[in-house]
């Protein structure tokens, strides 16, 4: 008999899909690799779980313990899903920007989450990383992963990830495009990819209001770069430890207009009911156009599903509110 033992051993092997309508105009091949696969719905099931088993082998998460985290909702959700397999209590501390349908998901599989404003600085004492920094300090027996510094994200995606997409493409990949947040993605996964074809090349999505695209061409951190966002997932106000600048040939910037809009584009023209950093993804890809020949093998990878998003970008009421669509 064929089957898992438990939910996380379904985490990865996830299926590359060819973009047809949406790329109808680039010259090259664009492949999807598809995480929404992954039983948490996102690419960070795969990095939640080696973060928890690298902690537990090291004597850092204790049984009985307690897991706590600040996310944007995913790296929350494939952290609970373990928590519940393992036998952990799970805390997520999450910004008010977040769709309501990503603090209700983190509910329904148990965990315990706090809210807090996401227009003020890192370092205040009330933004989402303070927060769950001082509740790891009160509570007992408890673990501050910091999917942002912690090397298990970007193991994750050199262990698992980056072998998938050679091993899918036959080697044939020549580019990988993604939205980047904590760096895990990008920096595992371009970091095999180069090891295998130096060759290969890497582009980072950013959006307006982070600071990526600018430190990687002058290395300048730029805290007029700052401002709030709508689109979810990607784009940082600091410099996480996991983006490994090196590896990264380049960053393209996509509108929160844009992201939204691809966002629903790709439901209705593709068939992929895809979060919001998947529109930012597939829009910085076509901004990307000319870096791209008949003979090239495009991989883009897609984060997570448009569940987490029905009350935002794929609600017409808000994006009329946000002047998105007429």
């Amino acid at each position: 008999m064929d089957y898992a033992n438990n939910i996380l051993e379904t985490i990865g092997k996830t299926p590359l899909v060819k973009l047809n309508k949406l790329t109808e105009d680039l010259p090259c091949l664009v492949l999807a690799k598809y995480e929404t696969f992954n039983p948490g719905n996102s690419v960070k099931d795969r990095m939640a779980l080696q973060m928890v088993e690298d902690a537990e082998a090291e004597g850092i998460l204790k049984p009985g313990g307690t897991i706590i985290e600040g996310t944007s909702g995913n790296t929350g959700m494939g952290l609970a899903l373990a928590a519940v397999v393992k036998g952990y209590k799970m805390i997520c501390v999450i910004s008010d920007k977040q769709s309501k349908e990503k603090i209700d998901i983190l509910k329904a599989v148990g965990s315990e989450v706090h809210v807090c404003p996401t227009d003020v600085a890192p370092d205040d004492p009330r933004s989402y990383y303070s927060t769950a920094r001082r509740l790891a300090t009160e509570i007992p027996n408890s673990w501050y992963v910091n999917q942002y510094d912690n090397p298990s994200n970007t193991k994750a995606h050199y262990l698992s990830t980056g072998p998938e997409i050679w091993e899918q493409t036959n080697g044939k990949v020549t580019h990988f495009v993604v939205g980047v947040g904590t760096g895990g993605t990008i920096s595992g996964v371009g970091t095999y990819l180069k090891e295998q074809n130096p060759d290969v090349k890497v582009w980072g999505i950013d959006t307006y209001g982070s600071v990526f695209k600018k430190y990687h061409e002058t290395g300048i951190f730029d805290e007029n770069e700052i401002y709030p966002y709508v689109t979810e997932g990607i784009g940082e106000d600091i410099l996480p430890k996991n983006v490994n600048f090196d590896i990264i040939d380049g960053f393209t910037k996509v509108t929160d207009k844009d992201a939204a809009v691809y966002t629903q584009r790709l439901a209705k023209e593709e068939g992929m009911f895809l979060g919001n950093s998947a529109g930012a993804a597939i829009k910085g890809l076509l901004q990307l156009k000319e870096h791209f020949t008949k003979d090239d093998v495009v991989v883009v990878l897609f984060h997570d599903h448009g569940s987490r998003y029905v009350g935002k970008m794929f609600n017409d009421d808000w994006m009329r509110e946000k002047g998105y669509i007429k």
